[in-house]
């Protein structure tokens, strides 16, 4: 299947990374270098670092960048500052992250992403380390309940992790159609019939077997240290969880004095290290959103770094 990636808001990106053609530029989320492509065409003297896990991802990339000013490394975006240290750079002018699964994963049946198609339960980003099946069929009870309560917001995750108990006492839960079937039956008849019920647990799983929150939180710190002062901080966020952590981050750079209002003068001598570029994050157009329905949740934030 040929790896198709239609980049979310992509203007709005690439007016916000301010783009100066002798400038480092990290896309630590690449993809198949739609928002890649476009950054590195715009440099002559500069640089884009593409970065991604997934191995698929990296092989597209680096074919689409090809005679561009333009390297493309498998890795992780939390460990983007080993990333360019090995090519030599410890200073950038922009970063971007485009977070969440790709287009392409969900829409390759056997990498196990969806439970709209029947296919081994994988979910792995990498293609390596624990996947979907491992989770769901040795977890216990509590820590499947916590996965689905957490990463998930789902309800109905006692329920739902008593199902799959349930179910992997009589054999392994092996596909993506069966967990499917098992999440319908721990959710009550009424509630079948409205959303996908199997949305929130299939995200809730994939969160955890790629450890996506945890790779954010270092990627953050991460990505603003590797920042030039001037340098911005792009991050597109598809759910609330995630949207929530860079949201709450970003405003601590950006707040400066953390001393209790009814000090009459600051004392702690913090300042702000950061400039929010709007107060509220940018979404996609009516206009993208017939083209790209996916982009309809997508939530864009920008900070400059001072």
């Amino acid at each position: 299947m040929e790896f198709n990636h239609i980049p979310v808001m992509l203007n709005e990106c690439l007016e916000g990374l301010d783009i100066k053609p002798d400038g480092i530029y990290i896309d630590g989320t690449c993809g198949g270098a739609g928002h890649s492509k476009e950054i590195a065409k715009r440099l002559d003297t500069g640089m884009l670092i593409g970065i991604d896990r997934d191995p698929d991802a990296v092989e597209t990339a680096s074919k689409r960048l090809e005679g561009l000013r333009a390297t493309v490394v498998k890795g992780n975006y939390s460990d983007m500052r080993s990333a360019a240290a090995e090519l030599q750079i410890d200073k950038a002018d922009g970063i971007l992250l485009d977070l969440g699964v790709s287009s392409y994963q969900l829409d390759t049946a056997e990498r196990g992403f969806s439970y709209h198609a029947d296919a081994p339960l994988d979910m792995r980003m990498s293609k390596e380390g624990i996947s979907a099946r491992d989770i769901v069929n040795e977890y216990s009870h509590s820590r499947l309940t916590k996965i689905l309560y957490e990463y998930g917001e789902e309800k109905f995750a006692p329920r739902i992790a008593d199902a799959i108990i349930k179910h992997r006492e009589t054999a392994p839960i092996e596909t993506t159609a069966e967990l499917a079937d098992i999440v319908r039956e721990g959710v009550p008849a009424k509630f079948r019939r409205e959303k996908n019920p199997c949305k929130k647990t299939f995200q809730a799983i994939r969160i955890a077997v790629n450890c996506e929150f945890e790779h954010l939180d270092k990627a953050l710190d991460e990505g603003f240290e590797l920042l030039k002062p001037g340098g911005r901080f792009c991050i597109i966020t598809f759910h609330s969880l995630e949207d929530r952590i860079v949201k709450q981050r970003f405003a601590g750079w950006c707040k400066g004095c953390t001393c209790p209002p009814d000090f009459p003068v600051c004392v702690c001598g913090n300042k702000p290290k950061a400039r929010l570029l709007s107060r509220k994050p940018a979404e996609a157009s009516e206009q993208e959103l017939e083209a790209n329905p996916r982009s309809r949740s997508a939530k864009l934030r920008i900070i400059e770094k001072l």
